[in-house]
């Protein structure tokens, strides 16, 4: 099959979340396919030219072409602002506003117009304004989150009124356009079944497919024992709130309690953009270390103890925990944290919502390596069974096979 991508991300280097996602979709089902990618460059992730040249270097070794458009908004801080307040007054969501430019659109029909096309996959819900650029070719709509859910949940935890009325707005802005565009796709990928209920209860009669997130196990694989027992790691950039609420709930309310029972415990927090009440408290507390941004981060997670995720927010599924757990770690999750995993608590990984729940859970960790090692065995046998890479990309490409074929309708 030809098939046209479209991102909202230049996908490389596959550092988190969505760009492992996307960088690892691209990578599989180009192995039987041939893929043309048009993607925006999001200046918070590849800043300088050079990094983009970089990107689209390493991306072209997997795409047949790679056509980069600049995010109006990126130019300057008055950009942004206006952004913004369009956003407020206007019916679509921020995130489309964010993403609506005459260049993308452009860039869109000159490609289409080449032809050859078997279909086209929307990378992001955010791009489902230019379908009608690609006319009656067949369309896939992946989302990574289903975002009127994750904004609604984002909602319901804030606590400035101010923005909690801002979030609940969007996420009814959002809920509605979801409901608009579902029907323009044949076919939508989610990466779990309770993202997979949601989107069917929003649009009922939509083709929705399960497409999981997954792990790269050759890369990501056990390491050595770790040395100290009572040493914790988190990976995440903390410019995504989920991430950073994660960390300052943990350093706030679990930690001093995490503390007083194992006074030399050490938590190494993996990530960029740490919050200033972060670096504050890193700054009087030895035990606390903030990396910032690592090229690998292999090797500080494969040398703690005990990996932890308390993750409060967010959507989707979290492909932190599967790369902890293709490394083999001992994981303490919240609920949120390993939702739509299908983990089992007790036998590869401990869950734990609450404060006084989390030290317990990781003080039984640090106390019993055979619960570690028990774990952590547990924790790779199933990523190798359920989450590969490979695995995952074959089922992308029977979807995309069955809607390039007409199997399936927009309804």
């Amino acid at each position: 099959m030809n098939i046209l991508w479209l991102s909202h991300l230049l996908p490389y280097p596959p550092k988190g979340g969505v760009l492992q996602r996307s960088h690892n979709l691209i990578k599989e089902i180009a192995r039987q396919n041939k893929v043309w990618l048009v993607a925006f460059n999001q200046k918070a992730l590849l800043r300088t030219q050079e990094q983009v040249r970089r990107s689209v270097e390493a991306l072209k070794e997997l795409c047949q072409d790679v056509e980069v458009v600049s995010i109006p908004s990126d130019a300057s801080r008055l950009s942004w602002q206006s952004l913004v307040v369009r956003s407020l007054v206007t019916r679509h969501p921020y995130t489309i506003n964010w993403l609506r430019s005459r260049e993308m659109a452009r860039q869109i029909t000159t490609v289409v117009e080449r032809g050859g096309f078997d279909v086209v996959h929307f990378d992001t819900i955010s791009l489902a304004e230019y379908t009608p650029l690609v006319g009656g070719l067949p369309r896939i709509l992946n989302h990574h989150n289903v975002e009127s859910a994750m904004m609604r949940r984002r909602a319901r935890k804030e606590r400035n009124p101010l923005k909690k009325l801002y979030f609940h707005v969007e996420a009814a802005k959002l809920e509605r356009y979801e409901i608009e565009v579902a029907p323009r796709f044949n076919a939508h990928l989610t990466v779990s079944e309770s993202d997979r209920q949601i989107l069917r209860q929003l649009a009922p009669g939509v083709n929705v497919d399960v497409i999981s997130n997954g792990v790269d196990t050759h890369y990501f694989r056990p390491g050595d024992p770790p040395r100290a027992p009572r040493s914790l790691v988190f990976a995440g950039g903390m410019k995504w709130y989920p991430n950073r609420d994660a960390v300052l709930f943990f350093v706030r309310e679990v930690w001093p309690l995490l503390k007083r029972e194992y006074p030399d415990v050490t938590f190494t927090v993996i990530g960029r953009e740490p919050p200033g009440e972060l670096v504050a408290l890193a700054q009087r507390d030895a035990g606390l270390r903030l990396t910032g941004y690592v090229d690998d981060v292999r090797p500080l997670i494969a040398g703690a103890a005990v990996y932890v995720c308390p993750i409060r927010d967010g959507g989707g599924t979290r492909l932190k925990v599967l790369d902890a757990m293709a490394m083999g770690k001992a994981i303490v999750s919240t609920s949120i944290g390993c939702e739509g995993l299908d983990v089992e608590p007790e036998q590869n990984i401990l869950v734990a919502d609450r404060p006084a729940e989390f030290v317990a859970q990781i003080g039984r960790l640090i106390e019993d390596a055979t619960l570690r090692e028990r774990l952590g065995r547990s924790a790779r046998t199933a990523v190798e069974a359920r989450y590969s890479w490979e695995t995952i990309g074959r089922q992308l490409n029977d979807t995309a096979a069955s809607v390039a074929n007409g199997a399936r309708s927009a309804t």
